[in-house]
């Protein structure tokens, strides 16, 4: 699962999970497989990219999904509307917003919508239609769900309770290790309901109950879960990479407090803007504010930080060479470090030699 994000600085958010894992890779082959018939898009882990395999555990939530402010006030003042919209997909689809006969107007930036834009999504929430993929522009592109998901995975229709228990399956399966808290956190399940489910997976042996050195609560342990003997490797971390979608965990595990600061005021931020953590050898060793200058080619580095008690030297060598493979990636010509940060200076250094 793979959590998509509108802001775009660097790169965007969906990219970067394939490069920490991967490497540099070809943007474009991963554009025609998401847009094709074994990926979409639905409010897994926030908007999220995922298998259409799973589709069938998340039918639940279609179905008791409850229409937001927008949707609701456009489903109280014309409801035809909607419908009309629908029968347009079908007429039509697939399609983008800008397709629509009469999407009308925005209300203002960021989550302005129009009513074509809300009546798309509240049909997508409510699995009516579904989100295939995006455009050049990164459009989502509308279908039917009928036309779009195949019979095989449309065809399972699961509980609420057998659904959440087999999404809180695969997220353990994703941690390895984690509390109710972090399990739930993965898909956006209430901790209340998935604390019940998880005792009983773990009563019938799918997953073991487990204390953990320094955490409070009950955690649960996937028995496929390995522990390596060591842990070697250097990773830039998106900002909505899976590892820390769940701060108390990555808190709990590394020492390491998080958050993102696109909506502070730049006078309160800390750290920067659009901050990527740096994994290394197995632990959040650093962090660097990053964008990328299409103009000058570059990619750079407005503030760099080592975290405390880290070697700085070696983080700075090891980030250097992550930052470097990452601009070649991007296809910039270049890494520019500026001067925020305990970092900065040996960055620099480092990039020079």
């Amino acid at each position: 699962m793979i959590q998509l994000d509108s802001v775009i600085v660097a790169v965007r958010a969906h990219y970067m999970p394939f490069f920490s894992r991967l490497g540099s890779y070809d943007r474009d082959r991963l554009d025609e497989w998401i847009n094709g018939p074994e990926v979409f898009e639905y409010w897994g882990h926030e908007a999220s990219f995922m298998s259409t395999d799973d589709y069938s555990l998340l039918r639940y939530r279609m179905k008791d999904m409850e229409p937001w402010g927008r949707a609701l006030k456009l489903l109280e003042d014309n409801p035809r509307y909607i419908e009309s919209i629908y029968r347009e997909v079908a007429r039509k689809g697939p399609l983008t917003v800008s397709d629509l006969d009469n999407p009308g107007s925005r209300t203002g930036p960021w989550w302005g919508y129009h009513n074509g834009k809300t009546a798309l999504e509240w049909l997508t929430a409510a699995g009516r239609i579904t989100t295939r993929g995006r455009d050049y522009t990164f459009k989502s592109v509308y279908d039917l769900s009928s036309r779009a998901i195949p019979a095989e995975a449309r065809r399972h229709r699961l509980g609420r309770a057998e659904a959440q228990r087999r999404l809180l399956l695969k997220a353990a399966q994703a941690h390895g290790v984690g509390t109710a808290a972090d399990l739930a956190d993965y898909y956006r399940i209430r901790v209340p309901e998935a604390r019940p489910l998880l005792e009983k997976l773990a009563t019938s042996g799918r997953l073991q109950e487990v204390k953990v050195q320094g955490w409070k609560d009950q955690a649960y342990l996937h028995p496929d879960a390995v522990l390596p003997r060591r842990v070697t490797g250097a990773r830039l971390l998106s900002p909505f990479d899976s590892l820390i979608w769940a701060r108390p965990r990555v808190s709990r595990l590394f020492g390491f407090d998080y958050r993102i600061e696109i909506y502070v005021p730049k006078p309160q931020r800390q750290y920067g803007y659009y901050v990527y953590p740096f994994l290394l050898d197995g632990e959040l060793v650093g962090r660097v504010d990053l964008k990328a200058d299409r103009k000058a080619s570059l990619l750079r580095v407005p503030g760099a930080f080592v975290e405390p008690g880290r070697p700085l030297e070696r983080v700075a060598g090891e980030l250097a060479v992550e930052l470097k493979l990452m601009a070649g990636w991007l296809g910039l010509d270049g890494v520019a470090v500026g001067r925020r940060g305990n970092l900065a200076t040996g960055l620099r250094r480092r990039l020079r030699g």
